[in-house]
């Protein structure tokens, strides 16, 4: 019999990745898990998943349960409702093939994804996207009415105390590729020290960084508490009257204790991070793991993109991708050749004038006479 693990479960993997622990088996329910899920478990280096909805739902090859498998971590998908429901949150377990055996005798059983099995599956899913990316494209039109009015109508910013006039902003977004964006903008961070404005859990992603927010944007429903009482400024991102969502993340800080501004504003949070960057004169916007292909849209599972499309439109050229950014201030590598032209450029002026002067010409006469004399003296 296997050692057991604890399991954990949780129908939303973005709160059960800040319990886990090296080890622990995660019992998700996530269709179509996308790849900042898959990096959250793999990073917290789970022994293995066992997710109660279909990993491949067909809808578009998702890419999250490929890096799973390529990083070894056993993935039972597809074990239902009622098996989820069954499970007792902490309670020991173990994998054995297709099944999670509990402590308590339970069975839990699912399809164990193999790589010929997801390689059917997202063969099949691929087949499906020219529909999905129809979907998408009429469903993105007809929001384009509704949301017109990013790209025209006036803002009313909070007041903020951060100074944003003339100054670089780094917008964070704990999306695909966050935490290579952030290494590679070492040099930029360095020497421009721009204004940090993290999008909901983006800010923890600064914290891993060793980075500190200077504001904290979004609905707060994806930070942690460290996070929101680390001293950032922090902003609720409240919904346009009508639509029904006011402001949600503000019970939250509420109840943590804490004070925050609130901007009413349509679209994402990530959307609005630069439209208040914009609006507040910021010089330049760079932007970390935000979201813009079709793929990260349809992994966030939104039917549209809107929103996104009128915000890049506002903001115009002034917004830039972090790995732009970082190619342009990158610094390269001298070669050897360089290095030893660089030492002979230096050097040369300093032997030419030592040999020059009379203290040089002694000093060379003698250096000659002691040059002699050892060789003769090997004789």
């Amino acid at each position: 019999m296997a050692p057991t693990q604890r399991v954990l479960k949780d129908r939303r993997t973005k709160n059960l990745t800040r319990r886990l622990k090296p080890g622990d088996i995660a019992v998700i329910h996530h269709a179509d898990l996308d790849t900042t899920a898959a990096r959250g478990l793999i990073d917290n280096k789970v022994s293995a998943v066992v997710n109660a909805a279909p990993s491949i739902t067909g809808r578009y090859p998702n890419r999250g349960p490929a890096l799973l498998i390529d990083a070894g971590i056993p993935l039972i998908d597809d074990a239902g409702d009622e098996a989820f429901n069954r499970i007792h949150d902490g309670i020991g377990g173990y994998i054995d093939g297709n099944c999670l055996r509990l402590a308590d005798g339970q069975c839990i059983a699912g399809e164990l994804i193999t790589a010929p099995t997801l390689n059917a599956k997202l063969d099949a899913a691929r087949s499906n996207l020219n529909v999905e990316l129809d979907h998408f494209a009429r469903n993105t039109l007809a929001f384009l009415d509704n949301e017109r009015g990013l790209l025209f109508d006036p803002v009313d910013t909070p007041q903020l105390r951060t100074q944003m006039s003339d100054r670089h902003v780094l917008i964070i977004v704990r999306g695909e590729g966050y935490k290579a964006d952030l290494a590679m903008l070492g040099d930029y961070l360095r020497d421009v020290r721009p204004i940090l404005l993290a999008v909901d859990g983006g800010a923890d992603a600064l914290l891993e960084a060793k980075l500190k927010p200077d504001i904290i944007l979004g609905d707060m429903d994806s930070v942690s508490d460290v996070a929101l009482r680390s001293g950032a400024e922090l902003i609720v991102h409240g919904y346009p009257a009508g639509d029904g969502r006011g402001a949600p993340g503000l019970e939250r800080i509420n109840e943590l204790g804490l004070s925050a501004k609130v901007f009413y504003a349509q679209g994402t949070s990530e959307d609005v991070a630069m439209l208040l960057s914009d609006e507040l004169g910021a010089r330049l916007i760079v932007a970390v793991g935000t979201h813009f292909s079709l793929e990260e849209f349809l992994d966030k599972g939104r039917c549209g993109m809107a929103s996104t499309f009128l915000t890049r439109l506002r903001i115009g050229s002034k917004l830039v991708d972090a790995k732009g950014v970082a190619r342009l201030s990158e610094r390269r590598r001298p070669h050897l050749s360089e290095l030893v032209l660089l030492v002979f450029a230096f050097t040369t002026p300093i032997i030419a004038v030592a040999v020059l002067s009379p203290m040089g010409q002694v000093l060379l006469q003698w250096m000659t006479v002691w040059f002699q004399h050892a060789i003769h003296g090997r004789h």
